[in-house]
């Protein structure tokens, strides 16, 4: 087995009350190295896809029992600059079709809750923490037409299981409803297609308002030495050369 060591940690002051948080540091000569290893037209890329992420939206899948249906989320999120992925995992297990998600699952943040059966409520109370405020994609009597929906929030958009929808659980602790205006004789999309309307929407009014959308620069750092390493065959062995070498000298 090869043992990666390219973070280490700093134990720094929290409050007054002698607190302490963990923060990751980047190893920079490890990440200089790595970066032989890509051309500059990557590392162009990287930074210039890293300048359009967001975190101040965030997309949770509860309970998508369907690969492709959560696998084209995946790839919408992606495309449309939002960073993180949520899915809630009670009675489905959350799987990545790789035909539909087309490598986008390498550079979205995937977080899963699959530890019990109250992993709805873990996760609505992470994004909470957070400070995202619920939002179910559901029609519903208070719901707000996706035109008229309030950007300025952080919010989570949460998309339910195709048959049913979200559970009562989101239900009730949802801070507000969202609905896709339909004038058809369907009253529903599939949960990809509303995803992607719904995400196309907010993301492009987010980039034309004042509001500070982008990722932070720590946030863009990790992601940058994430991606670059994902970027490189062997890595693992690479990054176990490089170690043994430094101990060397």
């Amino acid at each position: 087995m090869i043992t990666i060591q390219f973070l280490f940690f700093l134990k720094i002051d929290e409050d007054k009350n002698n607190n302490f948080k963990f923060v990751f540091m980047i190893d920079a000569q490890l990440l200089n190295y790595l970066e032989g290893f890509l051309t500059d037209k990557r590392k162009h890329l990287f930074k210039k896809v890293l300048d359009n992420r967001t975190n101040h939206f965030t997309v949770v899948l509860e309970d998508i029992y369907q690969a492709h249906n959560a696998s084209a989320v995946v790839r919408t999120a992606d495309i449309f600059g939002v960073q993180e992925v949520h899915t809630i995992e009670n009675k489905y297990t959350n799987r990545v079709s790789r035909h539909v998600a087309k490598g986008s699952q390498k550079w979205i943040t995937s977080k899963r809750y699959n530890t019990d059966g109250d992993n709805t409520k873990t996760c609505l109370n992470h994004l909470r923490n957070q400070g995202y405020q619920i939002i179910a994609t559901t029609p519903h009597n208070d719901s707000c037409l996706l035109h008229e929906f309030d950007i300025t929030k952080k919010s989570a958009f949460v998309f339910g299981v195709e048959a049913n929808g979200v559970s009562d659980l989101v239900k009730e602790q949802a801070d507000g409803f969202l609905k896709i205006p339909m004038v058809g004789f369907t009253e529903s999309l599939n949960i990809s297609v509303a995803a992607a309307i719904i995400l196309q929407e907010v993301t492009t009014k987010l980039r034309k308002s004042n509001i500070a959308w982008q990722l932070s620069t720590k946030e863009k750092e990790e992601l940058y030495f994430d991606w670059v390493q994902k970027s490189i065959k062997n890595s693992a062995k690479i990054q176990a050369h490089y170690h043994q070498e430094i101990k060397e000298k």
